[in-house]
């Protein structure tokens, strides 16, 4: 069974928010696997100055989330398509269910 990957947050910016009392991601936005140096798109996390959000999911900062996003001001698109742009409610990606021999 394939492993399901956890996709966190890298941003050029960030944010205090005094509800939830926490540092949010701002700016530009890159998907980040947790134990890597590198973004999905391949950015160095330190070259690039990005800061990590290891509490923040990928999908709360998609716009249509309403979770994260709210100083959000661009998706990496190279991430978005690694890492996908499905929220929880989106079908599952499409397979092939009975291959041919």
């Amino acid at each position: 069974m394939a492993r399901t990957r956890r996709y966190d947050v890298a941003a050029s910016g960030r944010w205090w928010d005094e509800d939830d009392r926490r540092w949010l991601p701002a700016g530009e936005v890159h998907a980040w696997e947790p134990g890597r140096n590198e973004t999905v798109c391949g950015l160095s996390l330190r070259r690039s100055g990005l800061a990590r959000f290891a509490a923040v999911a990928w999908t709360d900062v998609l716009p249509e989330s309403g979770g994260a996003a709210d100083a959000v001001r661009r998706i990496c698109p190279r991430c978005a398509a690694a890492a996908g742009r499905r929220g929880a409610d989106a079908r599952p990606a499409w397979r092939r269910v009975n291959p041919r021999p």
